[in-house]
């Protein structure tokens, strides 16, 4: 897995500040960022969680390039809805050299490593197999209506991409560009970062989290699982480790 900050808001506690300040005071557009010094912006964060006035924390957001990651983990990040994400295409991109996500249960068992390692070279042949029929297929048809040989060998790759792809794994690979805001950022580490989450998008949420803290440390010295700012709730369901767990994110740099 590979995760890095590909662009930022500039000055964004500054900016969140500002617009609280605009909230709260008769401030005008010309001068809301005067006098903003580090110690007011920091207690303009701090009413404004106090407060639980989490709109001008919309003003804000983080992009992030994301790789080394599987379908499955794109499956449950895109549920966050108030985010944007560019996803690399299996329609249009040939994946027979995909590489897959290996779950660390299945890793830890040499018998199950090998197992899943069959199913993914397994699907790969199918893939490549179905990829060679199908664009023969394609080809053949576009020849055939007076298209110019180039141009129809490249036309019957992505047609036979868009149906090959099918047989592809969750595992597989993928990669993603993906903006939020820090509103959204919020609710996605509570969510997340949690020990009930699925393990690959917790370590995902985890990493993005530490990124976060170095780009905007006062915005998310307190961001993550619930149970780091107060007491979990997730009932009879909760993990039991709470207290372990606030010690990880409260060291997590």
């Amino acid at each position: 897995m590979n995760v890095e900050v590909l662009s930022y808001t500039p000055d964004g506690e500054k900016l969140i500040a500002a617009a609280a300040k605009l909230c709260y005071s008769d401030s005008g557009i010309d001068d809301l960022l005067e006098g903003l010094t580090p110690e007011k912006t920091e207690r303009f964060l701090s009413m404004l969680g106090d407060l639980g006035h989490a709109s001008p924390f919309e003003h804000v957001s983080i992009t992030f390039g994301i790789e080394g990651v599987s379908r499955a983990v794109l499956a449950q990040i895109t549920r966050h809805r108030i985010a944007s994400f560019s996803v690399q295409s299996q329609r249009y991109v040939n994946k027979q050299s995909f590489s897959y996500i290996i779950p660390p249960e299945i890793e830890a068992i040499p018998e199950a490593r090998a197992e899943f390692i069959r199913a993914m070279e397994e699907d790969r042949a199918h893939y490549i197999a179905l990829a060679d029929i199908l664009t023969k297929r394609h080809f053949d048809r576009l020849v055939a209506a007076g298209a110019d040989e180039k141009e129809a060998r490249r036309a019957a790759s992505k047609l036979a991409f868009e149906d090959a792809r099918a047989v592809l794994p969750n595992a597989c690979d993928t990669k993603i560009v993906m903006t939020m805001n820090v509103r959204s950022l919020y609710n996605f580490f509570s969510l997340r970062c949690c020990n009930r989450a699925q393990w690959e998008i917790r370590a995902l949420a985890t990493e993005m989290l530490r990124l976060c803290r170095r780009t905007y440390p006062l915005l998310f010295s307190h961001a993550g699982p619930p149970c780091l700012n107060g007491r979990c709730p997730e009932g009879k369901m909760s993990c039991g480790k709470a207290a372990e767990v606030k010690e990880r994110f409260e060291s997590l740099q």
